[in-house]
Formats: C-alpha cells, sequence, structure tokens
C-alpha cells in the first residue's frame, strides 16, 4: 500500500512519462494503420479490384483523405499508377511523419 501512496503524489496525477508513453505508442499505431489502408487501396486499385465492391468504396472513402495533398501530386497516364505513386508516397509519409512524432515524445520522457 505504501507504494501505491509513493506512486500517487502530486494529487493522484498520472505521472507525464506514462501519459507521454502511451501517446507515442497510440501515434506509431494510428500512423501505421493510416499507412496499411493507403497501401490497401494501392492493391485494391492496381490489383483491378471492382470500384463498385462494398470493400473497395469503403477503403477508398477513407483513403481519399488520408492521402491527403499526395492524392494528385504526380500525374501519371494510367491511373493505376498514379494511384501507386501517389497514395505509396502518402503512406511513406504518414510512416516518417508518425515516427518523427514518437521520436520527439520519446526524448521528452527521457
Amino acid at each position: 500500500m505504501a507504494n501505491h501512496a509513493e506512486r500517487r503524489k502530486g494529487g493522484g496525477a498520472v505521472p507525464t512519462k506514462a501519459v507521454l508513453g502511451v501517446l507515442a505508442q497510440v501515434i506509431r499505431w494510428a500512423g501505421t494503420l493510416i499507412a496499411a489502408l493507403l497501401v490497401v487501396h494501392v492493391i485494391l486499385t492496381v490489383g483491378g479490384a471492382n470500384p463498385d465492391n462494398g470493400i473497395t468504396r469503403f477503403v477508398r472513402a477513407w483513403a481519399d483523405p488520408l492521402a491527403l495533398a499526395f492524392r494528385d501530386l504526380f500525374p501519371a497516364e494510367r491511373p493505376e499508377t498514379a494511384v501507386l505513386v501517389n497514395y505509396g508516397a502518402a503512406a511513406i509519409f504518414w510512416l516518417v511523419a508518425t515516427a518523427l512524432v514518437v521520436k520527439l515524445l520519446r526524448r521528452v520522457t527521457a
């Protein structure tokens, strides 16, 4: 019981390190999930999935806003190539951006 009381000094506030550690994990998972969704969109498009299928529409509906400004960054003659390059770049962006934020949060907690 004494250990519990010692850990909760300061009015019962949750330690900042723990909160930032959890936040870093949440951000890492969010970035990974966003990148995975973008990659699934690329696979469905390049693979020739039926655009009227519910899964394809669902993935496209989520991937479009998450691609940010990358959606039409590189024009291409074939739509599949444009999706591959642009959404692929967006996936890489999300992985790098979230990795940088996580690294910053981990430095703050160190």
